[in-house]
């Protein structure tokens, strides 16, 4: 159980915590509170995390962690019939909502990078994945070096396809990289034999996978092509509703709810890692 090994990492580590400091002037708090709104974007099909479910209602690990967030800005607004207006979209549309303020939250599976602070800030992390490559069951691709004259796909715009260009190139490999829409273009695409491999964060590549036609005919490779550190991305410069961002996702993590949700959308993959764990701890905030 997660909390179980909470528990144990607390008991293995000695935690100092400072007085909180309260934060005020928050100018997106004030304009969810004068709109008696909130806008947040999401991604359609990035299952188990974010997509789009039953009534096209969103639904997933990170909607779960938001919708508690959601419910803790409603409180800092004092509004507790805050309106929720979901915005899908693409990992760079997503984030672009957010820089232009057109959305005041962004829940995916988004990798929170340097470049990316440069334009949106993040939230605390809420899951530490790793990319990885979906080949056909049998196939000679075992690892990355066995891409060199193959063909793989890969998200447009993210993370995973600028780690895997850098890869490629360091370790000069001749393969050629094919640039999708979306995920299941990609995985349309590798069971017609038009690319070798599909390069994603692996829980999506195990969730892409189960969707598949004849999920016993795809295979994951055991490599990690990066880490990827998953966070909530919200406007730069506002600390204050920065901090309410927080204060939910400390309280799932350490009241409970994080089990839950692990069980409910990643459950079949297993229990969570000790590092896993170890993240939720670490980004609890003590008060």
């Amino acid at each position: 159980m997660i909390k179980t090994l909470l528990a144990a990492l607390i008991l293995a580590a000695t935690l100092t915590s400072g007085t909180a400091t309260a934060q005020t002037g928050s100018a997106t708090l004030g304009k969810i509170k004068a709109a008696k709104a909130i806008n947040v974007a999401y991604s359609p099909d990035s299952l188990p995390f974010s997509f789009a479910g039953p009534n096209n209602e969103p639904a997933g690990y990170s909607i779960d962690l938001c919708k508690r967030v959601i419910a803790q800005i409603a409180r800092a607004v004092g509004d507790t019939n805050l309106k929720v207006n979901w915005i899908a979209g693409s990992v760079s549309e997503r984030l672009q909502m957010v820089a232009k303020g057109r959305a005041d939250l962004e829940c995916a599976n988004t990798t929170q990078t340097q470049s990316r602070l440069a334009n949106v800030d993040f939230s605390n992390l809420i899951f530490i994945d790793g990319g990885g490559l979906l080949v056909k069951a049998g196939s000679p691709v075992n690892q990355l070096t066995d891409l060199a004259g193959k063909r793989v796909a890969v998200l447009k715009g993210t993370t995973t396809e600028t780690r895997l260009n850098d890869l490629l190139r360091l370790r000069q490999l001749s393969a050629t990289v094919v640039t999708v829409a979306d995920a299941n273009a990609g995985l349309v695409m590798l069971e017609e034999g038009k690319v070798d491999a599909y390069a994603g964060d692996k829980v999506k590549l195990v969730g892409l996978a189960v969707q598949a036609k004849e999920p016993a005919k795809l295979a994951l490779v055991a490599e990690d092509l990066s880490i990827e550190p998953y966070a909530m991305a919200m406007p730069r410069n506002d600390s204050a509703f920065r901090l309410e961002v927080n204060k939910a996702l400390t309280q799932v993590y350490m009241g409970g709810d994080i089990e839950q949700i692990f069980a409910q959308w990643l459950g079949k993959l297993g229990r969570p890692t000790g590092l896993l764990a170890a993240m939720f701890l670490l980004n609890s905030i003590p008060n």
